[in-house]
């Protein structure tokens, strides 16, 4: 019998309770260029015109468009899932114009309207739309970030965390440099506006920021994608209308009917000017690193990673669950709208009726009212509610990506139980979290995570459901048709490929500005001008 088979699988949980080459500056043709070294620039090095995250954050990039802003505005609506705290866009029209820009918190129509738009001239454009990962959310910290400098006007949109913004902001603050926010993306733009005759250049920036980082940079003559060694997060490149865009993931480019080109690679820098493209290698070679979470979770499932489609992985990630923890039941529910296509593959490999019976409403704002103890479970059923007759005395497998702290998938259970539902079954299409993410995914802390707290067993209990089964890594990452050594896995094996401080947070900024508060209210008085007496 199929209970029998499944109580005999390795590691599945079964509740008893239930049981049953280097760059610099080129102040007259642009932010880069070519040098060998003797200085002069490399005749080879010809434009070549032939190449091509609730959480995380969205990047968008136009080039040579004469609806630059009104492009990034629909890629940004069409990434508004890699974060909904802030949007902005900055426009330029060349050299020698001022570059605009406005940016604002909420949702990318909330922020944008056609006055805001049409204010937004040019044919260039970066916008960005955010998840704070270090630095709060607040509008002093929504990007894209914008100085005049030495090298001229900059502004740039970051996606990712870096591990040594602490380190990197002290030595700037010892040099002189004044920031105005608590985010590590405001390093970058300091490091990059170093005057190159006090040792600095492009290349020497970017190489010394460690961590996650896909990054779009705007110049007054060119627009710059940049990809961290590890290549952690996505950044793509498309065209339309002889126009180059760029985008975080090409569900973007299908919105606005643009041609996908191909993606950035990991450690290139795409330099894109009136020349065409140009293709650097500035960064030492690393062992792949792209985030699993990308597919598990955060990249739209109709997006195109890796050339495999992000919805047609979560398929076979609930394929591969099915087959390592199957159930006999009468009904798989997804959580929506993550859990969809993994429940999908599970429901299919198994053969057992698909149905939502969790409704979505997707119309929450970033802000609602809290009615407090007046309606119990309030925070999860504004988000889903149950149709109680399609699951009242069934045997019910609830499909899900993942399982953080536990707390809404025990509400949801409870949902299911008052409903009517026989059984319960949960299965995940990721292996348990255990580890911090210091690369982008704000994570709850270690010892918040559900599974460093209990056993499976435990959490079986906790939840309330009759069994519960994880996808292991060697599933996942069986899915993506890619090596275990593309991703990283640190969030679910402690695998870290670059060494973090344990300390690191993402409101590690704003304890530096508290210390410094602190350090000021011990002065009776000021001493900016104790060196002239």
């Amino acid at each position: 019998m199929w209970s029998e088979a499944i109580r005999r699988l390795s590691g599945f949980q079964v509740c008893e309770a239930y049981s049953k080459t280097r760059l610099n500056a080129d102040h007259s043709g642009g932010l880069f260029r070519v040098i060998t070294p003797s200085g002069k620039t490399d005749p080879d090095q010809a434009p070549d015109s032939a190449v091509l995250p609730q959480h995380e954050c969205g990047l968008f990039g136009v080039f040579g468009h004469p609806k630059a802003a009104v492009l990034t505005y629909y890629g940004l609506f069409a990434l508004q899932h890699r974060g909904q705290e802030s949007a902005g866009i900055v426009t330029s029209n060349g050299p020698g114009t001022s570059f605009l820009m406005h940016k604002d918190m909420g949702l990318v129509s909330q922020v944008f309207g056609q006055e805001e738009l049409a204010k937004l001239k040019g044919t260039r454009a970066i916008g960005h739309t955010r998840y704070s990962t270090t630095g709060t959310s607040t509008v002093k910290n929504a990007q894209p970030f914008v100085v005049d400098c030495v090298r001229g006007q900059m502004a740039i949109a970051h996606n990712g965390n870096l591990i040594n913004a602490d380190v990197l902001r002290d030595e700037l603050e010892r040099r002189g440099s004044i920031f105005q926010t608590t985010a590590d993306s405001e390093i970058i733009l300091h490091l990059l506006a170093q005057p190159s005759d006090n040792g600095g250049n492009v290349l020497a920036a970017l190489r010394r920021i460690q961590g996650a980082f896909s990054l779009i940079i705007m110049s007054e003559r060119e627009l710059i994608a940049v990809r961290d060694p590890f290549g952690w997060r996505p950044l793509a490149l498309g065209r339309l209308d002889g126009a180059y865009v760029l985008a975080s993931e090409t569900c973007a480019f299908d919105l606005i009917h643009a041609e996908f080109i191909r993606e950035i690679e990991p450690g290139e820098v795409l330099i894109i000017n009136e020349e065409g493209l140009r293709s650097e290698r500035p960064f030492p070679d690393e062992r792949p690193a792209f985030c699993m979470f990308e597919y598990v979770y955060f990249a739209r499932p109709d997006s195109m990673i890796g050339g495999v489609n992000v919805g047609k992985v979560r398929m076979e990630m609930g394929r591969e669950l099915a087959r390592k923890f199957p159930v006999e039941a009468d009904i798989v529910v997804p959580v929506p709208d993550s859990g969809n296509y993994a429940a999908l593959g599970f429901a299919q490999e198994l053969n057992i009726p698909y149905a939502h019976a969790f409704v979505r409403n997707h119309y929450i704002g970033r802000t609602f009212l809290q009615p407090s103890q007046l309606i119990r479970d309030f925070d999860v059923r504004v988000k889903l509610n149950l149709i109680k007759e399609m699951v009242a005395g069934k045997r019910v497998v609830v499909v899900d990506d993942s399982i953080v702290r536990g707390t809404t998938a025990r509400a949801r259970v409870v949902n299911l139980r008052e409903a009517g539902a026989r059984e319960v079954h949960m299965r995940v299409s990721c292996p348990p979290h255990r580890f911090a993410c210091h690369y982008g995914i704000d994570f709850p802390d270690p010892e918040k995570l559900i599974a460093n707290q209990m056993s499976m067993e435990d959490i079986c209990k906790y939840l309330g459901v009759d069994s519960l089964g994880y996808l292991d890594v060697e599933g996942m990452v069986r899915a993506t048709g890619r090596p275990l050594n593309s991703f990283c896995l640190a969030c679910f094996n402690g695998d870290y490929p670059l060494p973090v401080d344990p300390a690191l947070d993402k409101f590690i900024m704003e304890r530096r500005e508290q210390r410094a508060k602190a350090l000021a209210d011990q002065q009776a008085q000021p001493t900016l001008f104790a060196d002239l007496k």
